[in-house]
C-alpha cells in the first residue's frame, strides 16, 4: 500500500482566485477554517481496483474528515451545486427559476431552526463529527481551487443538517401539498367525518429478506436495492468506512451526507424503501375579516408572525437583484395566503435537526436491538426499513414520525384551524408502527406497498392494529406482488435463487396494470399495423429481458397506466393509448418489435449497453429519449447501487454488489466514472471488498492530514 501525504497548503495566488475576488475571499475563508479545525483530524483512504473509497480514522471524527475528502475528490461538483438549494440562496446562484426553492427553504425557516437548535440539541459527539464532515471539504477545496466554481466556502456542519431537513420532505411527498395550495381553487373540503385516507404515491426501491426456515442451507439472506436518480445529489456514493472507536460499515449515501442511508457490517444490514404514509397536514385558518393577519383560535384572535424572505435572484451575467417577499407562520406551522384562503402546515419532522444522528446510531449499532434503539430516535420521518443479521433474524418496520391525532376526523382533507386540539405535538411510538420480526413464513419484502402485505397471510401486521387517522398506504405495485409471489413459490431459496428473483424482469398478471394491457390486447384493429401491433401485445410474456421484440410496446402501454396512477390522472382511451404507443415505438426504433435491448440502453455518453428490465420491475428501469435524434431510450433512475449478502449458517458472510456507473460521480475522464456500467448492464456482481482479504488494492492509498 502507497500512502501518499497531502498538504494544507492554500494556494490563492493566480489571478482567478485573486483575493480581490468573491470566489478568492471564499477561499481564504475556507483556509482559515482549515487552519482552525483541520489540524485535529487525519484519515486514511484507500481505494480498490473500482476507485471505491475505505476509510478509516482513528474516531469517528477522522473518518468523517477523510469520508467528505473522498466524497469531494468524486463529486465535488455535486456538493457545490446544491448548497445554495440547502441555504435558500439558488436563485443567486442560477437565476428566477431557482427562486421558489428559496422561498421555500426560508419559509418553512430551516435556519432559524438550526440556529437555535445546533448547540442545545445535538450531542456534542455529532457536532464535533459534523465539523469534520464539513472540514474535509473545505480541506479538499482550499487544496484545489481550480476546481472551485461558486463561492460556496466555506461548507459548515449547519449546511449538512439543512441538507437533510430538505431532501426528507421531498421523498415522503410534501411538495403535493404545496402543489395542491398554489392551484386556482380549494383542492379539498374541511374534514366532518371519519374515513380511512387515500395516500400519496412512491417512485421505487426494494428490500428483501429470508430467515434461516425459508432459506436453504438455513442462510439469511438480505437484499439492499433502494431505487434513486442515476446522477445528481441523491444518486447514490459508495463507501466503506471504519474507525478505531468499532465503526465498521459499508454501503450506499448521497453526497454531502456524512452517514450511510443503506448499508452492512459484519453482523447485520439495512435496506430502505421510500413510504409515503399521511405525514402532511394543512388546516385552513379562520381570518378576521377587518385584518387578514388574524386567525381565530379557541374563540381567541391570534395574530400571524410575519417575517421577510429575501430572495437574490441573478438576472443575466453579474447583475443581482433582491427581492423581498413576506412569510407568515401561526402556532400550527408556516402559512400560505391564496386567493382561495389562508392556510398553516404542520408536517412530520416539523423543527426536527437531528437525522443525522439517528442515521449514525444505525450504522454504529452491533446488534439487533441496538439497531432497534436506533430506529427508536424518530428523528427520520419516514422510510421502511428491511433488516437481517447474523443470527438469522429479519424484520420489517414501517418507519414514520407518525402524528398522534384525534380519532374521528378526516386527516386525509383540510382541517378547521380554529382548534388548538387538533394541532398534533406528539408522535406514535416505535410499537405502535406496522413492523414484523421473523415472521412465520420465513421473509419479508418491501417494495413501496402497503405495510400491511409484505409477506404471506398470517405473516403481516394486522392492519386492525394501528390507528385509521394515519393514512397508511394501500397500494400495491408489480414489484411488491411479484415478488411476493417468487419467495412464496420457493420454500428453499439459495443464493442463486435470491439473486434470480431480485434480477426478475417480469409483470404479474396480478398486477394492476395487467388489466389496461388486456382491454388494448382485446380490441379491434382498425388497420395492418394495428392488427401486428395488437398481435405482439397479445402474445407478450410479460418479461422484459433484451431479445424480447414484444415488450417494447408492452412497456410503453404498462408505464402509461403506472403514470396515470402516480398522478392520479384518468387513463387514456384504450385505442387512444395504443397508437401513442405504436408511435412513440416507432419513433425510437423504426419498427413496432425492436428487442427490448436495443431500445433501452444503460450509460452515458457514447457508451452504452444493452439492458434488460423495465418500469415497477424487480429489475428496476425507467428510460428516457434524452436526445430526439437518439433512437434508444437512456435508463436515468431505478436500479443503482445494490447488495446481496448471506450470512451461512456457520456465520460466514458473501457480500455482492455493483453500482450503475462507479466511484467517479461527475468527471468523464476518470477510469472510475464508468467502469462499473457494462456489468451492471449484464447483471455481473462482485464482491465490493468490505473483507479486507477480498479486496484487490487500486492504484491509490492515502493519508488526509495537515501534516
Amino acid at each position: 500500500m502507497r500512502k501518499k501525504a497531502i498538504s494544507r497548503d492554500c494556494r490563492l495566488g493566480n489571478a482567478e482566485t485573486s483575493t480581490h475576488s468573491a470566489l478568492g475571499i471564499a477561499l481564504l475563508l475556507a483556509c482559515s477554517l482549515l487552519a482552525q479545525t483541520a489540524a485535529a483530524f487525519e484519515a486514511s483512504i484507500e481505494r480498490d481496483a473500482l476507485g471505491v473509497p475505505h476509510i478509516y480514522g482513528e474516531t469517528d471524527a477522522d473518518m468523517a474528515f477523510g469520508l467528505a475528502y473522498a466524497q469531494a475528490e468524486d463529486g465535488w461538483e455535486i456538493l457545490e451545486e446544491t448548497l445554495p438549494y440547502y441555504r435558500g440562496q439558488a436563485a443567486r446562484f442560477f437565476g428566477r427559476d431557482a427562486a421558489a426553492t428559496d422561498y421555500l427553504v426560508q419559509w418553512l425557516g430551516f435556519w432559524e431552526v438550526i440556529a437555535s437548535d445546533y448547540d442545545t440539541l445535538l450531542k456534542p459527539e455529532t457536532r464535533r463529527y459534523l465539523e469534520a464532515f464539513a472540514a474535509g471539504f473545505n480541506h479538499f477545496a482550499a487544496l484545489h481551487p481550480e476546481q472551485v466554481n461558486l463561492d460556496v466556502l466555506p461548507v459548515t456542519p449547519q449546511d449538512v443538517i439543512a441538507a437533510h431537513m430538505f431532501r426528507h420532505l421531498l421523498f415522503y411527498g410534501f411538495e403535493q401539498s404545496i402543489t395542491d395550495l398554489r392551484a386556482e381553487t380549494r383542492q379539498f373540503e374541511i374534514s366532518e367525518a371519519p374515513r380511512l385516507p387515500n395516500t400519496a404515491i412512491t417512485l421505487g426501491s426494494n428490500a428483501t429478506a429470508v430467515g434461516p426456515s425459508r432459506a436453504q442451507s438455513g442462510s439469511t439472506l438480505l437484499m439492499i436495492n433502494s431505487h434513486q436518480p442515476l446522477t445528481g445529489p441523491v444518486s447514490w456514493y459508495e463507501a466503506h468506512l471504519q474507525s478505531g472507536e468499532g465503526l465498521n460499515v459499508m454501503g450506499g449515501m448521497f453526497i454531502g451526507a456524512p452517514a450511510l442511508g443503506v448499508g452492512f457490517s459484519e453482523f447485520h444490514g439495512w435496506g430502505a424503501t421510500v413510504n409515503q404514509p399521511d405525514l402532511v397536514d394543512v388546516f385552513v385558518l379562520d381570518i378576521d375579516p377587518d385584518d387578514d393577519n388574524r386567525y381565530r383560535l379557541d374563540g381567541e384572535w391570534q395574530t400571524l408572525e410575519q417575517f421577510d424572505i429575501p430572495i437574490k435572484v441573478r438576472l443575466w451575467g453579474w447583475l443581482p437583484w433582491t427581492v423581498k417577499e413576506k412569510g407568515y407562520r401561526s402556532v400550527h406551522g408556516p402559512v400560505m395566503k391564496t386567493e382561495h384562503g389562508t392556510y398553516a402546515l404542520r408536517y412530520a419532522g416539523i423543527d426536527e435537526i437531528r437525522q443525522v444522528e439517528q442515521w449514525l446510531a444505525m450504522s454504529a449499532a452491533r446488534s439487533f436491538e441496538e439497531w432497534q434503539d436506533a430506529i427508536a430516535l424518530q428523528h427520520i420521518a419516514s422510510f421502511n426499513f428491511v433488516y437481517a443479521n447474523a443470527e438469522g433474524t429479519i424484520h420489517f418496520i414501517h418507519n414514520a414520525m407518525m402524528p398522534r391525532r384525534v380519532p374521528g376526523w378526516r386527516w386525509d382533507q383540510y382541517l378547521p384551524g380554529d382548534r388548538s386540539d387538533l394541532i398534533w405535538d406528539d408522535y406514535l411510538l416505535l410499537d405502535e408502527l406496522p413492523s414484523v420480526t421473523n415472521p412465520a413464513s420465513g421473509y419479508v419484502h418491501s417494495a413501496n406497498q402497503s405495510p400491511f402485505q409484505i409477506s404471506s397471510e398470517g405473516s403481516n401486521p394486522p392492519i386492525e392494529n394501528y390507528p385509521k387517522e394515519s393514512g397508511w398506504p394501500t397500494r400495491m405495485t408489480n414489484r411488491a406482488i411479484r415478488g411476493l409471489e417468487l419467495l412464496e413459490a420457493d420454500t428453499e431459496i439459495s443464493p442463486a435463487d435470491f439473486s434470480a428473483i431480485k434480477h426478475d424482469n417480469a409483470y404479474s398478471t396480478q398486477y394492476r396494470g395487467y388489466a389496461y394491457l388486456r382491454t388494448i390486447a382485446e380490441l379491434e384493429p382498425h388497420t395492418d399495423d394495428e392488427a401486428s401491433a395488437l398481435d405482439l401485445i397479445a402474445n407478450w410474456d410479460l418479461h422484459t429481458d433484451k431479445t424480447n421484440r414484444h415488450a417494447a410496446l408492452g412497456v410503453c402501454i404498462l408505464l402509461t397506466e403506472w403514470q396515470g396512477e402516480r398522478t392520479g390522472e384518468p387513463l387514456p382511451e384504450p385505442r387512444d393509448t395504443l397508437q401513442e404507443c405504436m408511435s412513440s415505438v416507432q419513433s425510437v426504433s423504426g419498427r413496432l418489435d425492436p428487442e427490448w435491448g436495443s431500445v433501452q440502453q444503460h450509460g452515458r455518453g457514447d457508451r452504452m449497453w444493452p439492458a434488460a428490465g423495465g418500469p415497477d420491475t424487480l429489475r428496476a428501469m425507467y428510460a428516457e429519449r434524452l436526445d430526439d435524434r437518439d433512437d434508444y431510450l437512456t435508463v436515468v433512475a431505478g436500479d443503482g447501487l445494490y447488495y446481496l449478502i448471506e450470512w451461512s449458517a456457520e456465520g460466514n458472510q458473501t457480500i455482492l454488489g455493483t453500482h450503475q456507473y462507479g466511484s467517479q460521480m461527475t468527471d468523464p475522464a476518470s477510469p472510475h466514472y464508468l467502469d462499473q456500467a457494462e456489468a451492471f448492464s449484464m447483471e455481473v456482481i462482485r464482491s465490493p471488498g468490505f473483507h479486507s482479504k477480498n479486496r484487490t488494492i487500486g492504484p491509490a492509498a492515502y493519508t488526509v492530514s495537515d501534516q
